[in-house]
């Protein structure tokens, strides 16, 4: 069963891609039926199961996810093949694009509560980073899942003495430097 359906009620963005408006069909999490959302360019933008959702003038488009219990919204942005899956929460100004992935209980806000770089290490692959509710910095890099410090002990377990462990080091010393870590909040989509 359809969780949400594309509304007749678009806009078309900065990239010239038409967005439409969201409406739940049936009482998920905590939207009720019939409660309008953000703005979406296809139905697999937004996962029909579990309680993802995006809402207020957010915007979903490209290849772009959102699934589990995550939610996009205020004027936050998901595009490229971004993900934004787990307990996440995008939200305020923030843009999250290419390849990243936000996830767990990731709250971003802000462009600075995101840190994104690649092509890097062995896989010429995107590592991100990104801030946690706790205050922290978590990190998704191919299959490593974690906070910062764990993931600086696996760069120097699984890299050491080599050109990728000299940019990981690089690539923290900036994600440590980007991200803002103060006024962590809580929201009432919790």
């Amino acid at each position: 069963m359809k969780k949400f359906e594309l509304t007749s009620e678009f806009v078309v963005n900065i990239f010239g891609i038409k967005l439409f408006k969201i409406k739940a069909l049936i009482k998920f999490g905590d939207v009720d039926a019939g409660e309008l959302g953000g703005y979406i360019e296809k139905e697999e933008n937004v996962d029909q199961s579990g309680n993802a959702w995006v809402s207020g003038n957010a915007q979903v488009y490209g290849n772009a996810w959102v699934s589990g219990d995550a939610w996009v919204y205020g004027d936050a942005q998901v595009s490229g093949n971004a993900q934004v899956y787990g307990n996440a929460r995008v939200s305020g100004d923030a843009w999250v694009y290419g390849d990243a992935r936000v996830s767990g209980n990731a709250q971003v806000e802000k462009s600075t509560h995101l840190f994104q770089l690649g092509a890097l290490g062995s896989r010429d692959g995107f590592t991100t980073f990104f801030r946690v509710k706790a205050g922290q910095i978590h990190v998704v890099c191919g299959c490593f899942y974690g906070d910062i410090d764990k993931f600086e002990e696996a760069v120097h377990k699984t890299h050491a003495g080599t050109k990728h462990e000299k940019a990981y080091m690089l690539a923290i010393a900036l994600a440590k430097s980007q991200i803002e870590l103060d006024e962590v909040t809580e929201t009432a989509e919790e």
